[in-house]
């Protein structure tokens, strides 16, 4: 086993950006003939020989590998890929990239104590106003008393779409499909720690997630951080269901995160006419 840091073997590969996976193909990509490449890699992580070989016809194989790994196992941490770089004698990669991952570990690690820790107070604020519990105080319609709220499906957007979640609102929920949807700036309520409430609501609250992919989806930090943390609670997305949803043309190419996964598309005139009977019918199965 290479001498990695044991706190890595516990980080999992979503904690790594587009940056590293990036540089991690310009590495990995070329196929080389003394150094271990993109496919030495793919053996190691225990991927087979006709898996390997659908991915000879990629743009950008390493990229894909990642993903496809993180979605397959739990073994998918960012120790693990460090050593197999290292038993592979590709150690350059690892010097030249360990910055940058270190960088992303830190800000893995940050985001994950957001979640934990509530937000600080006064003593004599806490001592005056008693504080509701998030467990069961986390949207307006939670009964501090009875069940939490929950719902068919947590609502993954960026607000330069907030237009079409309303239209997504009208159609699903004020129509037969009776549908109930977490619309964030709707439904949740204010004071508490967004990671904490997002993360709780995608887990706990929903049986489903539309993504409302735009090229300011792409931007967008909280969705990247719903999007992944879904992913991350059911490898390749089998129990909870990620259903991507394109309402509007791109400019820039669709996450490929999410690549796997059928869309339901807005944009073409072919199916727009079952659009929304389409996704009311996923948002309603058991």
């Amino acid at each position: 086993m290479a001498d990695v840091d044991s706190d890595l073997w516990l980080i999992p590969l979503i904690a790594l950006n587009m940056t590293v996976r990036k540089k991690l193909g310009l590495h990995l990509n070329p196929k080389r003939t003394v150094a271990a490449d993109w496919m030495s890699v793919a053996e190691s992580m225990g991927f087979t020989y006709l898996e390997i070989k659908n991915y000879e016809g990629l743009r950008n194989p390493t990229r894909s590998l990642l993903e496809d790994w993180q979605a397959k196992t739990t073994e998918a941490t960012v120790g693990r890929l460090l050593s197999i770089l290292s038993e592979l004698e590709r150690k350059d990669i690892v010097e030249d990239l360990r910055p940058l991952i270190d960088e992303d570990v830190r800000k893995y690690h940050e985001n994950l104590r957001r979640n934990a820790e509530p937000p600080l107070q006064v003593p004599e604020v806490d001592s005056c106003f008693p504080r509701t519990s998030e467990k069961t105080g986390l949207t307006t319609r939670d009964d501090p008393e009875g069940a939490p709220e929950m719902f068919d499906a947590f609502i993954c957007y960026c607000q330069s779409d907030f237009g079409f979640v309303h239209e997504m609102i009208r159609e699903l929920e004020q129509t037969d499909h009776n549908l109930k949807l977490c619309v964030f700036d709707r439904d949740v309520l204010p004071g508490s720690c967004v990671w904490t409430i997002t993360s709780e609501l995608i887990e706990k609250r929903c049986k489903r997630m539309v993504v409302v992919i735009s090229d300011e989806y792409l931007q967008s930090d909280d969705c990247d951080f719903q999007t992944k943390f879904a992913l991350s609670l059911s490898p390749g997305a089998r129990s909870k269901r990620l259903i991507p949803v394109i309402y509007k043309s791109m400019t820039k190419p669709f996450p490929s995160i999410l690549r796997f996964l059928t869309v339901c598309d807005y944009t073409r005139p072919c199916t727009e006419v079952w659009f929304w009977m389409r996704l009311a019918r996923a948002l309603s199965l058991p």
